[in-house]
């Protein structure tokens, strides 16, 4: 099953999730800002993306700009402040059940479909 974790006000993320219906594959679609992911489950994420956790944030956003930039924050602080503030995770996560991309460039998405 592939897990779709959508921002549908996102381009990119619309996008994304396209791409994986028109694969006619069998997805499910988590709309990450209306259900955060957990500690354990960005965990598992970032561990099938290959990511550290700072890898994941999009450091252009307000709220990292304005709280978090400057800060000396361990990976685990990192994950945390990502579950508190789910607007700073990368988007699209499209992940399977052995790996995961995030869909910038929308390409990322079809090497794993």
């Amino acid at each position: 099953m592939i897990t779709v974790y959508h921002n549908p006000r996102c381009k990119k993320s619309r996008e994304g999730l396209e791409l994986v219906k028109n694969s006619g594959k069998e997805y499910q679609v988590r709309e990450y800002l209306k259900e955060p992911l957990s500690e354990e489950e960005l965990g598992k994420v970032l561990e099938k993306l290959s990511f550290y956790p700072m890898q994941l944030i999009r450091s252009n956003e307000k709220i990292w700009k304005e709280n978090y930039k400057n800060k000396d924050l361990s990976d685990k602080e990192l994950i945390t402040v990502m579950v508190e503030n789910p607007k700073l995770i990368e988007r699209p996560i499209v992940e399977t059940s052995n790996t995961a991309v995030v869909g910038r460039p929308s390409s990322n998405i079809e090497d794993i479909l």
